[in-house]
């Protein structure tokens, strides 16, 4: 075991964990903050290059578009480069040269970066990833976010961040049990915030994060001053089936929630079918995913191309190894089904302002709507869905994967969004 007190293992015999998860070997205290270093194997890098190396591929796609599926030349040409040129050993620097740590809570390990400003006064800030997203979606935005001053900002707009790993996704450890959906999450993140040392904060989170986020809201902690999200759930309950169903948007719906609808129904109706996988069966699939690195990369890259702005354009908006990064993550820690059974622990309709209960929300809530999320919420929508909604802006950048895509312009908007919060 490395001196942080974890340490990533090789290749598990049958039945243990997977190359490269995280283990520990003490029992620490229960509310222990301790901290952690990232060492992947040499013996879990090779196996993974002879997987890729062996790769079975299927034949190719009969269409001249990306309308079946990742095309076999683009999906080939990304495999033959995280086998041959990738560097996980990059990363693994980069995350070493951060402030990391882990602590149990509820049973689980969480994994966090915790980064302080140096300006004094700064707000505590808890950032939270989704799938197929990780924590690494926030690096680039750790300096914007905590030296303001060298990226265009006033220091009195600083923040200390805390980005947590969900339990079951990076290096948090995998739930062994039922229960560990948004509402524990959050009640967890609540426990991390204030063990790591504050007595008020706030959240910001998209995909998972924004239903995590929800959650805390809903759940309203004590120091908790208000919520950021970057995908909201705001589709009027009266809406849900028709959009489902894909019936057309009713006649008197304003162009912005036209288009909304729209865009939803077109989602649901070709785009969401590795939701209802992972909202159904995510062990099944995490039998493919885990044995697969080609077949793992396929699923998560063409999710992150499709969401990424503009749509199809990944590679040149975040590099091809910034995209193997976080798909080497997933395959390292091997989280392929545990990532996968939140959906099946949280099993709802992520943009319903009905199913995530928004109504309820009573503390401050700021929206930014980036122009390449799943769907643009209307202010109108947004309004009705969040009645405690001080904040609204539409920017002309960025994506699902917001901060990942535009992290000056993302951390722009959390100083625009919670300057007002500041105590």
């Amino acid at each position: 075991m490395a001196a942080s007190g974890i340490a990533f293992a090789g290749q598990a015999g049958e039945g243990g964990a997977p190359a490269g998860q995280a283990s520990s070997q003490s029992a620490p205290s229960s509310e222990a903050i301790r901290p952690f270093k990232v060492h992947v194997s040499d013996k879990a890098l090779k196996e993974l290059k002879a997987r890729l190396q062996a790769t079975r591929w299927p034949d190719k796609e009969t269409v001249s578009d990306a309308s079946q599926g990742v095309q076999l030349a683009k999906l080939q040409q990304l495999v033959k480069y995280w086998e041959t040129g990738y560097d996980w050993h990059r990363l693994e620097a980069r995350l070493n040269a951060l402030p990391q740590f882990v602590t149990t809570i509820d049973g689980v390990d969480v994994q966090f970066i915790h980064v302080r400003s140096r300006h004094p006064n700064a707000m505590p800030l808890i950032l939270t990833h989704g799938w197929p997203g990780s924590p690494l979606e926030f690096i680039d935005a750790i300096g914007p976010l905590t030296g303001p001053t060298a990226y265009g900002g006033k220091a009195e707009d600083a923040f200390d961040v805390v980005i947590p790993a969900i339990p079951g996704h990076g290096f948090s450890s995998l739930p062994k049990e039922l229960g560990w959906g948004p509402d524990r999450v959050a009640r967890a993140w609540d426990v991390l915030m204030h063990r790591v040392g504050y007595d008020h904060y706030v959240a910001q989170g998209g995909d998972h994060g924004s239903v995590i986020s929800d959650a805390m809201a809903r759940q309203k902690p004590q120091g908790l001053l208000g919520i950021h999200l970057n995908m909201p759930a705001t589709v009027p309950p009266e809406l849900v089936k028709g959009i489902h169903a894909g019936d057309e948007p009713p006649a008197n719906l304003p162009d912005a929630e036209r288009t909304a609808y729209q865009t939803l129904s077109k989602f649901f109706a070709r785009n969401a079918a590795y939701g209802a996988m992972m909202v159904t069966r995510p062990q099944t699939l995490g039998y493919g995913l885990n044995d697969s690195p080609a077949g793992l990369a396929a699923f998560m890259y063409e999710k992150i191309t499709e969401w990424t702005y503009p749509s199809g354009n990944a590679e040149a908006v975040l590099g091809r190894d910034r995209i193997l990064d976080d798909i080497s993550l997933y395959w390292l820690t091997g989280t392929a089904s545990s990532s996968s059974r939140f959906y099946w622990e949280n099993n709802n309709n992520n943009f319903s302002s009905a199913a995530q209960r928004t109504t309820e929300i009573t503390v401050p809530v700021a929206i930014t709507v980036f122009p390449g999320e799943i769907y643009r919420a209307p202010k109108s929508w947004a309004q009705r869905a969040y009645p405690s909604m001080y904040y609204f802006k539409e920017v002309d950048r960025g994506g699902h994967f917001a901060a990942w895509e535009q992290p000056q312009l993302f951390a722009e908007e959390m100083r625009s969004a919670f300057r007002s919060l500041r105590k």
